[in-house]
């Protein structure tokens, strides 16, 4: 008869070398500058397709959006809702050629265009892909507190996402991850996009003449704007990677020890 004491033990080493020998064979797909663990669902690609459109978008548009902020203003806040576009459009619309309801209907889509996808991402991913985004650290702290309040912070966070210091993608990520339903997220984004709407209009038609001629003058440089743009935008993108890169060394070290 075996001593019962020692069956345990004995069942337990193989599982302890089993353990010792996991860290040798890295799972490729677990990468802490992805957004998922483990290996992706169909939901993961298409969220995070749609996000890479979206930036891809983005680039695309980035010379037509500063030549026709000058010119056809109310097409370019329609196709990307920029700050410059919605100030431009209304000030134009002082000066005769459109009215304001056209430019704060035309700015919605625009401004609205990606913030779903970013609650979706919020709702798979959560916190990990908060971290990713760029400005996270100044939240990062605060994590623990967010998820606690609730609604009571994600509600009047979603509406003022555009009045705050911090990237208005992070807002909705943190929205998707505490648990706001979809249909309240877009009413709440409706509204925070209303106001801001309605603050950068009211500031184009009151500056009128003067934004219009500011605005032909970027139309007209529009070429020296985009490469200052791109350039700044490079800068930011090849800081982040960096850091993401950081992130993932001192991950792969902990991994190790």
């Amino acid at each position: 008869m075996s001593d019962p004491g020692t069956e345990p033990a004995q069942a337990a080493e193989p599982a302890a070398t089993a353990a010792t020998a996991a860290p040798g064979k890295a799972d490729p797909w677990d990468d802490p500058r992805l957004p998922w663990n483990g290996k992706p669902r169909a939901a993961d690609i298409l969220c995070w397709l749609g996000i890479v459109l979206s930036g891809l978008f983005y680039w695309a548009l980035l010379p037509l959006r500063v030549s026709l902020v000058g010119t056809h203003p109310v097409v370019a806040e329609l196709l990307n809702g920029g700050t410059e576009s919605i100030i431009s459009a209304a000030a134009f619309a002082r000066a005769g050629n459109g009215t304001l309801a056209v430019v704060v209907l035309a700015a919605i889509p625009g401004l609205m265009k990606s913030d779903a996808l970013y609650w979706w991402a919020g709702r798979l991913w959560g916190e990990r892909f908060i971290m990713v985004l760029p400005g996270s650290r100044r939240v990062a702290k605060h994590m623990a507190r967010v998820q606690r309040a609730g609604p009571k912070f994600t509600w009047p966070a979603v509406v003022v996402s555009s009045f705050l210091p911090i990237p208005r993608a992070i807002i909705y990520v943190i929205a998707g991850w505490a648990g706001m339903r979809l249909v309240m997220f877009l009413i709440l984004d409706l509204i925070g996009a209303l106001l801001w709407i309605g603050l950068l209009a009211g500031l184009g038609y009151t500056l009128g003449h003067h934004a219009v001629v500011a605005a032909e003058t970027i139309s007209r440089y529009s070429w020296w704007f985009t490469i200052g743009i791109v350039t700044l935008s490079v800068l930011s993108i090849v800081r982040s990677q960096r850091r993401l890169t950081a992130v993932a060394a001192a991950s792969a070290d902990q991994d190790g020890g």
